[in-house]
């Protein structure tokens, strides 16, 4: 018996309560207000619903179904990145259109949070007896460094088993390793580059960037001229301050930053092809010789793969360069079957030619599940079931929940490979379609772990 298309009685309903989850600017370190309002609003529709919802930390809450037997957890944040430039909707609302499904959040990860939320109600609006206590767990900085679930888990037990749909479709049963760095300056050592401003997030490739410089006309014309030679879209305006150069890219997720153009390394490509390292500065100059227009980690010493999660990336997430300060921080993500430690220790020798000091953001070892485990088996039913389809398993250097759960979890939807969705880029939209596909797959999912003996 099929139990997911059961979602689709409620589906005016959760489009409604969507509209209203994606307008909470919820982006953490930037509006922390913004996140604990939608973990509020997800309490409150837990309790509309007649269902069981605590709020753990100040980053974390769960709404739970059921008590006794297993375990069963359903992992998925309210989090979001910044909305970056360059969209043609209102970025902080749900907007339909050519049966598309646009927000920041749509499908990382506020979409199938609220699925997870209506899944519970389906199960309880049809009085399903559960052998296990099924828990839905919210988390409201996962985009930056996930101590949301480190907190949750220090008064909360881990699922037995669970999945995060945070991801793609089939199953992600490995996840590379997540090494986020800082590098700086003591004193910033630029004599002609005033400013340079570029990235809010380490873990997306920034779309824009620009450069103050107090350059000559000389200067000037040479820069233009190898702007117009190069690959990427520079704009130059004459301020008060100085030449302003503008640099426009293209976003994507840190974890295939091979799919964006890096606003960033393009203007430092273009600034150090005219001036030398004391004109621009450690920064500019590490960055340049060390990772360029690379995503690979070739000039870092870091370039490799295995056959398991395939090659190791390295983006630029942001620069920030204005007065004493001077920073940048990079996202790395690296094959499973590597030891982490060797990359930061390669990463800082070469950052220390350059006299530059690292810091440590983050680090996510890798994960990695056995192929035939039981949750990858119920997984795999689940998604057969609702689709026909066997469930391909992949790697992925994307960083999940599921990295949290000591090997009990794995990620598991909610993206299909058809669907461009443009995650942590503008117009972050999913097919209105494979939205509700997605639903009853996790639907039929949560049914399976919470009947299952």
């Amino acid at each position: 018996m099929l139990f997911g298309n059961k979602i689709l009685d409620y589906k005016d309903e959760l489009l409604k309560d969507l509209d209203t989850l994606l307008k909470f600017e919820s982006v953490d370190l930037e509006k922390p207000e913004e996140c604990s309002k939608a973990l509020k609003f997800i309490l409150k529709r837990a309790e509309d619903f007649g269902l069981t919802g605590e709020q753990v930390t100040d980053k974390s809450s769960h709404v739970t179904l059921g008590s006794g037997g297993k375990l069963c957890g359903v992992l998925t944040h309210l989090d979001v990145v910044p909305s970056g430039e360059n969209w043609s909707v209102n970025p902080f609302a749900l907007t339909e259109k050519d049966n598309r499904l646009y927000g920041r959040g749509i499908a990382d990860d506020k979409g199938a949070a609220l699925i997870t939320l209506y899944c519970l109600r389906a199960l309880k609006d049809n009085n399903v007896s559960g052998a296990n206590t099924l828990r839905a767990i919210y988390g409201t900085s996962e985009e930056t460094g996930m101590e949301d679930m480190d907190g949750y888990f220090e008064k909360m037990p881990l699922p037995d088993l669970a999945f995060t749909p945070d991801s793609d479709y089939g199953i992600g049963f490995a996840e590379k390793g997540i090494i986020q760095l800082e590098i700086s300056t003591i004193v910033n050592n630029a004599t002609v580059l005033s400013q340079f401003h570029s990235g809010k997030a380490v873990n997306a490739v920034p779309d824009f960037a620009y450069a103050m410089l107090d350059s000559s006309n000389y200067d000037e014309q040479t820069l233009m001229r190898f702007a117009d030679a190069g690959e990427g879209s520079f704009e130059f305006k004459y301020t008060i301050d100085g030449l302003m150069i503008i640099s426009r890219g293209r976003a994507a997720h840190a974890c295939e930053p091979q799919k964006g153009f890096n606003a960033a390394t393009a203007l430092i490509d273009l600034i150090t092809n005219v001036y030398i390292t004391s004109e621009t500065g450690s920064i500019c100059s590490f960055i340049d010789y060390a990772v360029n227009n690379e995503t690979n980690g070739r000039s870092l010493g870091l370039k490799m793969s295995d056959s398991v999660s395939g090659p190791l990336t390295v983006n630029v997430g942001s620069v920030h360069i204005e007065g004493q300060t001077a920073k940048a921080a990079f996202d790395i993500r690296y094959p499973v079957t590597v030891n982490g430690d060797n990359i930061i220790l390669q990463f800082k020798k070469v950052a220390e030619n350059s006299d530059l000091r690292v810091n440590i953001l983050n680090h996510e070892k890798p994960l990695y599940v056995e192929k035939n485990s039981d949750l990858i088996k119920l997984l795999s039913e689940a998604y057969e079931n609702v689709t026909g389809n066997k469930a391909e398993l992949y790697s992925t250097g994307g960083g999940t929940y599921a990295r949290k759960l000591m090997g009990r979890g794995v990620a598991f939807g909610p993206a299909f490979k058809n669907d461009k969705i443009n995650m942590h880029n503008a117009d972050e939209s999913v097919n209105k379609d494979n939205f509700f596909m997605h639903a009853q797959i996790c639907l039929e999912a949560m049914y399976k772990m919470f009947t299952d003996k």
